[in-house]
């Protein structure tokens, strides 16, 4: 029996306490206080470096998907404009194309030619710029001669320019009025397509 005893001791050794501060002592309670006010001062420094790290990302995020967006919206510009001096080639061709062979089917072949590149450029959003009778504007237009005419507007266009969805890849070579009266004897200047 005297082992058992000495096997389970009837008081176990007992734990030291810790001496936990009074509420009543006021020491302790200003620098719990103190404390306090330092953690809720760090832990408002943390939330607001999160917030403009989450801010950062998102505006980072959506200028990423923006400029991906405009690459593949232009990815397209440089085959375009090696395109554009064909096509300035087929206009002047079919606006030469003498009188006697108009009536030709091979000429009409060319202009239907035309007429599907120009539906294949529109569908990729490859517009003219419109220039003639247009006030004179250097966004679009660039200004290569003067003549009488009314000021600031565009008398003739000496080479088509063209937007890229709604932005400019060559401007329109236009002749632009001095705002002299014209002479009675120049014609009017007209827009020469071939249709």
């Amino acid at each position: 029996m005297q082992q058992e005893e000495q096997q389970h001791p009837i008081n176990p050794p007992e734990e030291p306490t810790p001496t936990n501060p009074t509420p009543d002592d006021p020491q302790d309670s200003e620098a719990l206080n103190a404390r306090l006010a330092e953690e809720q001062q760090r832990a408002e420094s943390f939330y607001a470096s999160w917030q403009r790290a989450a801010a950062d990302f998102a505006n980072f995020k959506r200028r990423t998907e923006q400029e991906r967006s405009e690459a593949a919206k232009f990815a397209g510009v440089a085959l375009v404009l090696q395109l554009l001096p064909i096509v300035d080639d087929l206009e002047r061709a079919l606006l030469n194309v003498p009188k006697e062979l108009g009536g030709l089917t091979w000429i009409d072949g060319v202009h239907i030619i035309y007429r599907k590149l120009m539906a294949v450029m529109d569908a990729q959003g490859v517009q003219p710029i419109e220039a003639v009778g247009q006030d004179f504007d250097p966004n679009l237009h660039e200004a290569v001669m003067r003549a009488p005419g009314a000021d600031g507007k565009v008398l003739s266009e000496l080479q088509r320019g063209y937007t890229l969805q709604g932005r400019v890849i060559r401007p329109s070579l236009v002749q632009v009025g001095t705002g002299e009266s014209a002479p009675a004897e120049a014609p009017a200047a007209a827009e020469n397509q071939p249709s």
